[in-house]
């Protein structure tokens, strides 16, 4: 299936959720001087020009990352938004995606490795890196790739899951990944980004990596509206296989926030363990 594209979605509310729950993350991996890699098994075009044909037609950032331009936010949030802005001029013109994300918080000495299936996706992917060293593009599929590299050197960091969901046998294919993926790297990070639809595959997801003898499993659930009808996304979860120190604590802190900020109806956050240390 490659007919997804994520130009249409760039910047919406569950970009905000997902990416700066990776800054987040490589934060804290920069508080070490040890360097570290980043892998992505989905990495889109990695910038977005959140005013083409694309996001224009569907303007969902208007209701994600429009809300924080030029606000005043959190701490906690501060980096992410930096991440934003250095994309921009004064105005709102681009979103980076996230392996554009991880290369403006990436070091001289850290890697990154990222897939991307769909031909122009992966093309474009090419171009915005090709004077990156420290940046490796392959157009191949996101879990046989990243798996072929697991563990990776550096032997710390972070692997981004990120699939489109465009058929409903990805989240069970998503859970095979990761019980493989965490026995070639058992103490790599695992960022797993899903979306809350109406049909609720995702729940059947989590409940099969809960009952997988994984873990150290952090859930973190962002609804910006009351789940209505049978179509449409209404919330944005991520999941964390080994996260570090307190990401807990400050999404916990940085959640009410969020929600509120992005909400578009009744809505609700949650941050809790799915499988406890």
């Amino acid at each position: 299936m490659l007919s997804y594209q994520h130009g249409y979605h760039a910047g919406n509310f569950a970009d905000v959720h997902k990416h700066l729950t990776l800054v987040l993350l490589l934060q804290a991996l920069n508080r070490k001087a040890k360097p570290w890699s980043y892998l992505e098994t989905h990495g889109g075009r990695a910038q977005y020009d959140l005013h083409g044909d694309q996001a224009a037609k569907t303007g969902e950032f208007q209701q994600g990352i429009a809300r924080l331009w030029r606000q005043s936010v959190p701490e906690a949030v501060q980096a992410y938004l930096e991440q934003v802005e250095a994309v921009n001029g004064k105005a709102l013109q681009h979103y980076p995606g996230s392996p554009l994300i991880a290369a403006q918080l990436a070091r001289a000495d850290d890697q990154i490795s990222v897939m991307e299936l769909h031909p122009a996706e992966a093309e474009a992917l090419k171009q915005v890196f090709r004077q990156d060293g420290r940046v490796a593009v392959h157009h191949r599929d996101g879990y046989e790739g990243v798996l072929s590299l697991l563990p990776p050197k550096p032997n710390r960091g972070v692997v981004l899951i990120d699939p489109a969901y465009e058929v409903k046998q990805e989240y069970q294919q998503l859970v095979r990944f990761v019980s493989k993926a965490i026995k070639r790297w058992p103490n790599g990070c695992f960022a797993i980004w899903y979306p809350l639809l109406p049909a609720g595959l995702w729940q059947k997801m989590k409940s099969e990596l809960a009952a997988s003898g994984i873990r150290n499993i952090l859930c973190s659930e962002l609804e910006v509206t009351a789940t209505a009808g049978e179509r449409g996304m209404y919330g944005s979860g991520m999941l964390v296989i080994n996260p570090p120190w307190q990401l807990d604590a400050t999404l916990g802190q940085v959640s009410p926030w969020l929600q509120a900020t992005l909400q578009q109806g009744e809505g609700r956050w949650r941050v809790e363990w799915l499988v406890p240390e």
